[in-house]
């Protein structure tokens, strides 16, 4: 019985994970080795106490400071050690620190006394005093500190034993919570020994570890270490972790590097003020941490009073008298504080005061402190560098995290020690399978518009009866015809500024078509060459100078538009150029930047590369022989940091049953930062649905001859662990109401699989420095002891470390074996029309994140289109176009088939 005869009865089942089902069993065998790390556990009768920690001042405020938490308790552990029997404890950081064993009590109640938290990192690490030092650290509180209360609590008790019953198939939120208490333990570990910490990643200050990435932004090595339950038992999984932190140093440094300037009277103020909130700088001479509040709005030379440093000075005068003498900052530090300052009388000084009582310092006496996460978005050029930099080869990867592992001393922290636990220093070995490369069969011309596919025992099979062999996860379409190439007859070339022989590209793109099969007219006679009097335009206005050069040359639409844009990356010309003419006009366009055509841009022009034998024979009889959708979803989030940016979510669907190599997509818009879907379905009225599901499901229809889908097949990208509930209890009952709102008495069945890239596991040959062989499949050892998962390596990887795809089958009504799951999704690897190779997850997938992305671009585009004040660009303050965003962005439907996108704008 599927899923939907339960919600036509109005029921809602609340759908478990499912279990495995058994491992699959085709492909070469191959042994491997896995970075995690076998656990030992001697205490499992033991019991993890739960207590809740409460921190506030003197006069009972909370304290929200971020890290203070630490320093305060770890004051705690050292001035009531006999109050707390001596106990060691594992604190979050937040309000919860766990124990073995119970303290003495249900309840305390401490006064610390802490030096000011502004006060310098090295105090932090002090080891305590004698016992003198402690009872006065209870009762005096010294100059340039603060006294705090803490409360702790008892909350619950967690039996160690839920970790060996989850390691025996039987999962609980206990098992959740213990598993939680030892990852903590690891980040108490790391905070100890000075580690910037994010997440269960850790990041230690040393410039070995650094590499600088421009603009005043550092990678920074690190390590990732997290205990997982696996078939084989509990195990640490650790690797090679990289974030960004912001340049230590002098902070005028920082602001030259970021704003790519040599000249410190270059600097964009206003920008800098943005970038430094919430820095934190140690202050000349003082040595003191303070966090940035601030700049101030006038000069050092020029700023005055209303500060904490006392600038009116009082004077005696010659009769005995006194009067006040208002200084500058400028002054207050060379004269008062004869302290030289050699150029920051012309800027402006950072400000680490608070709103009421400001504290002004002059810039070149801040430097900015190490190990501070840089949260922005990277540039592509970055972007570039951070990977380029980051990469391992295996060999490589394998060396830097056994003396990782042998450097984090686990064996020596008293709370691991205590919970029984000891860790293997080898790698796992773990058992794989290389699955053939999929039988496929590809590119034959057509004749009288009727198809004919040599279905032989053949990888790839070309025009004029040529043979393509894939070789390790790639093939090559030189020489060779395309199997459903386009034609272009109306078409025309544009080219903003770009320096390149624009004619010449034209001949390059029609020889080029010719070799694949797709007939291509000459172009419009004329060449759009943009107005050099708009080229310092901003982007918006530099399009619509373009489009309406293009509307008053050109006969009529053209069918295809090739853009040359200036600049190979980031090119702010894209979106705008893209919106207006996918969304608003539907003219298809393809944008480069290259000197020279290739195979790789003709690609996007249109039509279909290859398709899978798989396809049209009967090797996948849960596709081939039951009409089937597939389907991919993603959801795209903004920048970090941009709050008033709507999430983009992507939904994309196959269509012309029983191709799996053809796809469709639908997008909107939804709230900032919302993972899970809320637009699959989106019922008006009895007769009427807005939702994205029912558009797919009546284009599978209308392109599959009439057919519904007995089978639907979902794959979903980007959620986490803790969110796969949601996925088959929220989005999957939106998407069979859908279902119910076209036809109630319609039945198919679902399969729900989530796909994530977002982990830490990695895999290595025992006898090879080489990367895994695409194709590669784990379904044993580190899998989940009890719910249906596997690892996909489908992909070649020549470069780095190879990182597998991590697929979790939440839900299956359709009952797939263990080799029927993953032969379909290797099969998925091989149909995204946008590349030769195998790719790394499965082309829904690809193809919902290629929507959204484009989908990015479009609000991209309105942002920047409403920052422009005028022709000059004058940016006004940063627009709150979200409600505009929701209320047609939503309406925007992407038609995205065999790899190039085409826009229906008939609802906007």
């Amino acid at each position: 019985m599927s899923s939907t005869k339960g919600e036509a009865t109005g029921s809602k089942p609340n759908r478990d994970l499912m279990a495995r089902p058994g491992t699959g069993m085709k492909g070469q065998k191959i042994r491997l080795l896995t970075n995690h790390f076998n656990v030992g556990m001697t205490n499992a009768d033991g019991h993890f106490f739960h207590y809740s920690v409460a921190l506030s001042y003197e006069d009972g405020t909370p304290v929200e400071l971020k890290g203070i938490g630490r320093r305060i308790l770890e004051q705690v552990h050292q001035t009531y050690a006999v109050e707390l029997a001596g106990k060691d404890f594992a604190y979050d950081g937040e309000k919860s620190l766990f124990t073995i064993g119970a303290l003495p009590g249900n309840k305390f109640e401490f006064d610390v006394v802490l030096e000011d938290s502004s006060s310098s990192r090295t105090a932090r690490g002090s080891p305590g005093g004698s016992p003198g030092d402690g009872d006065r650290k209870r009762s005096k509180k010294q100059p340039w500190s603060k006294a705090y209360k803490v409360v702790i609590k008892y909350a619950a008790k967690i039996p160690m034993q839920a970790i060996a019953n989850a390691l025996r198939g039987q999962d609980s939120e206990q098992y959740q919570e213990a598993v939680r208490v030892l990852d903590i333990v690891l980040r108490q570990h790391a905070a100890k020994r000075g580690c910037l910490i994010v997440r269960q990643s850790f990041f230690h200050n040393e410039p070995r570890n650094f590499v600088n990435l421009g603009g005043g932004v550092l990678g920074c090595r690190g390590f990732h270490s997290s205990f997982r339950a696996t078939q084989g038992g509990l195990s640490l999984n650790m690797d090679v972790s990289t974030t960004m932190i912001v340049q230590p140093g002098p902070v005028i440094d920082f602001l030259l590097a970021n704003q790519n300037t040599k000249d410190p009277y270059q600097i964009d103020w206003a920008k800098a003020k943005r970038m430094l909130k919430n820095l934190r700088i140690k202050a000349n001479p003082s040595n003191m941490e303070h966090k940035i509040t601030g700049l101030t709005d006038m000069p050092c030379k020029e700023q005055t009073s209303v500060c904490s440093l006392c600038f009116m000075l009082r004077q005696k005068n010659g009769d005995g008298g006194v009067h006040e003498v208002e200084l500058t900052v400028y002054e207050y530090f060379t004269i008062h504080r004869r302290i030289p300052l050699q150029y920051s009388g012309d800027f402006p000084c950072i400000n680490v005061g608070k709103p009421k009582r400001p504290t002004f310092i002059p810039l070149e006496l801040c430097t900015l402190v190490s190990l501070q996460r840089y949260t922005k978005a990277l540039s592509n050029l970055q972007r570039a560098s951070l990977v380029e930099q980051s990469r391992q080869k295996p060999q490589e990867r394998m060396k830097t995290l056994t003396e990782a592992l042998h450097a984090s001393k686990y064996k020596a922290d008293p709370l691991l020690g205590s919970a029984g636990i000891s860790i293997s220093s080898q790698f796992t070995q773990v058992e794989g399978r290389v699955l053939p490369t999929p039988k496929n069969s590809s590119l034959y011309t057509m004749t009288d518009k009727t198809e004919h596919f040599l279905l032989l025992e053949l990888q790839l099979r070309v025009g004029d009866h040529q043979d393509l062999f894939p070789n390790k996860g790639r093939w090559n379409f030189n020489q060779k015809l395309l199997v459903e190439p386009v034609k272009l007859e109306r078409w025309a070339a544009v080219n903003f500024s770009a320096r390149c022989d624009v004619r010449k590209l034209c001949m390059d793109l029609q020889r080029c078509g010719k070799m694949k099969g797709i007939f291509i007219n000459p172009p419009f006679e004329h060449i759009f060459e943009e107005n050099p009097q708009y080229r310092r335009s901003p982007a918006p206005v530099r399009v619509e100078k373009m489009l309406e050069t293009l509307k008053s040359t050109l006969p009529g639409s053209p069918q295809f538009l090739l853009c040359i844009l200036p600049e190979k990356k980031n090119s702010d010309l894209y979106g705008p150029w893209k919106k207006r003419n996918l969304a608003d006009l539907g003219v298809v366009t393809q944008c480069i930047a290259p000197t020279k055509i290739n195979d790789q841009y003709l690609t996007n022009l249109g039509g279909m590369n290859s398709f899978l034998a798989t396809e049209l024979s009967p090797t996948l009889p849960q596709i081939s022989k039951v009409p089937t959708i597939i389907i991919g979803m993603d959801v795209s989030h903004g920048s970090p940091g941009r709050a008033d940016v709507p999430s983009i979510a992507a939904v994309v669907s196959s269509r012309q049953w029983p191709y799996i190599s053809r796809y469709r997509a639908a997008v909107r818009t939804q709230s900032p930062k919302m993972e899970m879907i809320d637009s699959l379905y989106k019922k008006v009225s009895d007769n009427e649905d807005e939702g994205l599901f029912r558009e797919l499901l009546k284009d599978f229809y209308t392109s599959s001859k009439n057919v519904k889908p007995e089978h639907i097949i979902i794959f979903r990208d980007g959620v986490s662990e803790s969110q796969f509930n949601q996925v088959i209890n929220i989005e999957l009952n939106q998407i069979i109401e859908a279902c119910n709102h076209l036809d109630e008495s319609w039945s198919p069945k679902f399969t729900v699989i989530v796909a994530q890239k977002n982990h830490h596991t990695k895999f290595f040959q025992t006898n090879s420095p080489e990367n895994v062989p695409p194709g590669t499949v784990i379904d044993n050892a580190v899998c989940h002891p009890k719910t249906n998962d596997f690892y996909m390596c489908a992909h070649a990887g020549p470069i780095g470390t190879t990182r597998p795809t991590h697929y979790h089958v939440l839900h299956d009504e359709i009952g797939f074996s263990a080799d029927d799951m993953q032969e379909l999704v290797h099969s998925l690897s091989y149909v995204y029309q946008r590349s030769t190779t195998a790719i790394s997850v499965v082309a829904p997938i690809c193809y919902a994140h290629l929507a959204a992305a484009q989908m990015a671009q479009f609000v991209k585009f309105d942002e920047l289109s409403e920052t422009s004040s005028s022709h000059g660009g004058v940016a006004t303050a940063v627009p709150n176009f979200l409600a505009k965003s929701l209320h047609w962005w939503r309406k925007l439907k992407l038609k995205l088939i065999s790899g190039y996108a085409v826009m229906d704008a008939r609802n906007l």
